[in-house]
């Protein structure tokens, strides 16, 4: 009976974690105009 109670606990935090994370949505973001540097640059 515990693990029939742990496991619907356990389901029921997981459903509100997913719930919040989609009431929440997607952040709003942007890319960089720049482009990433993957070498160093020389040095003077």
């Amino acid at each position: 009976m515990r693990a029939l109670i742990a496991a619907a606990t356990g389901l029921a935090v997981a459903f509100a974690v997913v719930l919040a994370l989609t009431a929440l949505g997607t952040p709003s973001g942007g890319t960089s105009p720049k482009p990433l540097l993957t070498t160093v640059p020389a040095h003077p």
